[in-house]
């Protein structure tokens, strides 16, 4: 499985998803700096964690401006799976591949701890590796991570199955105690119409390695590398 991860001035998590894709495919990422224009044929898009370009605007819309996202957006459209985590799922609003916004922390501060996730579907590229229902416990941190839609985008996402994650309790009930930042309906993690397009505000890939604290995101990766290889 090939793969490319873009980095932004500012990123911090390439690296880190750089190390859960070559640990689950044997295949090293290749990075593309965001002033590239063109992407090469790929099987997999990443838009890692960080702080594109410091956010000093709305988190990622600086970012969903640099030149090679043009290509992320085209090569998504034909239907090329993009995965965002963090401040990419904050891009991947920006863009309009996602719908909604991520505006800040419901307490006004940053969080940075582990959280449980309930696995809300096992039907896409993503999640095939995981099992609806799953709770999996991954780190998370970020400062801006509160999702918000409309009701009726709300309501389209849960009709059309486009929820992937929820923050939940640890044994998968989803309620307020699980929600670390004040999310609607404690999403944690979106699709795009045809599933192709994740973002989501946990970091799965600093859960890979035991010796980080727990592998709760391994699955999440090895479950892509079988699905795209």
């Amino acid at each position: 499985m090939k793969s490319a991860i873009i980095v932004f001035p500012g990123t911090n998590r390439e690296q880190d998803i750089r190390v859960a894709l070559r640990q689950a495919s044997g295949t090293d990422p290749l990075l593309v700096f965001h002033l590239e224009t063109s992407l090469p044929e790929v099987d997999l898009i990443v838009l890692p964690g960080g702080f594109a370009h410091g956010d000093y605007l709305r988190c990622g819309a600086m970012a969903a401006r640099s030149p090679i996202v043009q290509d992320v957006v085209a090569k998504a459209k034909r239907g090329v799976p993009v995965l965002g985590v963090c401040n990419g799922f904050q891009v991947l609003t920006e863009t309009g591949l996602l719908p909604g916004a991520l505006m800040r922390n419901a307490d006004l501060k940053f969080v940075c701890r582990n959280v449980d996730l309930r696995v809300e579907t096992s039907q896409s590229i993503f999640t095939s590796g995981l099992s609806e229902g799953e709770v999996m416990n991954v780190p998370v941190a970020h400062h801006d991570g509160n999702y918000f839609a409309d009701p009726e985008t709300l309501d389209r996402l849960e009709g059309e199955g486009r929820v992937a994650f929820r923050y939940c309790a640890p044994g998968g009930a989803v309620d307020g105690t699980g929600n670390p930042n004040g999310s609607a309906r404690n999403i944690a993690g979106i699709f795009n119409e045809s599933k192709t397009v994740l973002g989501m505000m946990p970091h799965p890939e600093d859960a890979v390695d035991p010796l980080h604290g727990g592998t709760g995101g391994r699955g999440l990766f090895d479950g892509i590398v079988r699905a795209l290889s």
